[in-house]
């Protein structure tokens, strides 16, 4: 009885390990990079000015993107708008979102993401830009 337990227990054995995760080959380029989920506006200004190739996505309303001030390389889709606009988005290099404080491009991004684009939040949005005292174009 004893030897039936020890091979039950090493049949197990064999077959859990024969179970284990397969090894692949990881056929992704080395050097790509993803970026972060979410950046704060002294990140996207470094981006900016370093001239990275990214898209700067405002989902703002076109009151608040025109009368409250805007980033001048920032295109507007309003967040009501933008699944209907994605045809307009670009599918070969990251998109930035922003709005007023962060809530509504967090929410751009997760459709954006869903939609397989790499989205990227700014945190605080138009108003920590503001507040950092970087530059913003205001009216039509």
């Amino acid at each position: 009885m004893r030897r039936f337990f020890i091979s039950v227990f090493l049949l197990v054995l064999v077959t859990l390990a024969a179970c284990g995760p397969a090894t692949t080959t990881n056929t992704a380029p080395a050097a790509t990079t993803k970026l972060p989920a979410e950046i704060n506006v002294t990140h996207l200004k470094t981006m900016l000015d370093q001239n990275e190739n990214f898209f700067l996505l405002d989902v703002r309303t076109p009151q608040e993107f025109v009368q409250d001030g805007r980033i001048a390389q920032a295109t507007l889709i309003p967040l009501q708008e933008l699944e209907q606009r994605l045809n307009e988005l670009p599918t070969d290099k990251p998109i930035v979102c922003i709005c007023r404080s962060g809530n509504r491009s967090a929410v751009a991004c997760d459709l954006l993401r869903s939609r397989g684009f790499e989205a990227i939040n700014v945190a605080g949005g138009m108003r920590a830009w503001k507040a950092a005292g970087y530059a913003m174009m205001v009216g039509p």
